[in-house]
């Protein structure tokens, strides 16, 4: 007697957005085409380059859904037009300038199917030219309203760890579940590019949802391959959305307690890059924030509407503050090692 076993495997669609990435796309498209999970589909979002990467994709990716835009319209709003086209259990998000392991896409979801309170799951993102070092374990979020990526610069263990809970993942390297998404909303499109994780990860959390960091799921990484570390672009952007990440989504009276710190810490930051860089793109981005304040007070009032955690549990959700050379030692692995001692 012969017995049939179906076995229902969630859906995905993994997203890539790119801008003249044509270089990156003939690796990073392979290795998710070898992905070990059967039930996945891939759309390919393209901010109108100018490279010839529509042409690769339709040519030697022909299984890929290619979605045309005609413009740049940014990483945040590439995204959600990728998860509009789709109708999927689960969206993963992925940069163009990546390889991933053959087994990540499985990772993410076995752990994701036996959490159903689970959101969000991060995946491991190594250095590229480095892949014994950490880029990103997913993100840490501190009471002074600043992020990063939990365990950057650490050495890689050989051996894996368990799904550990950390307050969001990174959009570079992330998987979502719809009905979380459906909920809180889609990446927000203001942002452009940059923070715009880090503003979901707050929303999902701020609702009652939570993550988990997987460590078997594995990404190699070349960081910031598309808007260069540390260029003006970025920082104007990583700027003026910091203002507005914290001014949605940190709940008062929270908000009220910490603002002093939050802004000593902010003004901090953007004196160093005036006084040691001569960079004024941070207070740039600083500036362009305030004209769009109506609006994201706006959004404030519905994300604190629907906010489900309280105020201890969101309080214990995020890091002691820290000193000032610590909150610097966690950004130094960025900077490429020839030009740590310059």
């Amino acid at each position: 007697m012969y017995v049939t076993i179906w076995v229902v495997f969630a859906s995905v669609s993994i997203i890539v957005v790119n801008w003249n990435g044509r270089h990156h796309l003939q690796l990073c498209l392979s290795s998710l085409i070898a992905q070990t999970y059967p039930n996945f589909e891939i759309i390919l979002v393209d901010n109108g380059s100018t490279d010839g990467s529509q042409a690769l994709v339709r040519e030697q990716f022909p299984d890929v859904r290619l979605i045309a835009l005609r413009e740049n319209v940014g990483f945040a709003r590439g995204n959600n037009v990728g998860i509009g086209a789709s109708t999927a259990d689960y969206i993963a998000t992925i940069n163009n300038d990546t390889k991933v392991d053959p087994n990540w896409l499985t990772a993410l979801v076995e752990t994701a199917e036996a959490n159903p309170q689970v959101g969000m799951c991060a995946a491991k993102l190594l250095f590229w030219d480095r892949p014994d070092i950490i880029n990103s374990a997913g993100i840490c979020l501190d009471r002074a309203g600043i992020a990063w990526d939990r365990l950057g610069g650490q050495r890689n263990s050989a051996t894996p760890g368990l799904p550990t809970p950390v307050f969001g993942a990174s959009g570079g390297a992330a998987l979502y579940r719809r009905t979380m998404l459906d909920q809180i909303g889609l990446f927000d499109e203001d942002f452009f590019a940059y923070l715009e994780d880090v503003d979901l990860a707050w929303r999902a959390r701020l609702a009652g949802w939570d993550c988990l960091y997987v460590d078997t799921a594995v990404i190699l990484h070349r960081h910031s391959a598309t808007a260069v570390e540390g260029s003006p672009f970025k920082n104007k952007l990583l700027g003026r959305n910091k203002v507005w990440t914290i001014l949605k989504n940190y709940p008062w009276p929270l908000l009220l307690l910490y603002l002093p710190v939050i802004l000593l810490y902010d003004l901090g930051s953007v004196t160093i890059a005036l006084l040691n860089r001569r960079d004024v793109s941070p207070l740039h981005g600083r500036l362009q924030a305030i004209p769009k304040l109506p609006i994201i007070w706006r959004k404030r009032r519905i994300i604190q509407q629907s906010r489900t955690r309280t105020l201890k549990e969101m309080r214990t959700l995020m890091e002691p503050i820290a000193a000032p050379v610590q909150v610097w030692q966690r950004y130094h692995h960025l900077v490429p090692p020839d030009k740590q001692h310059h």
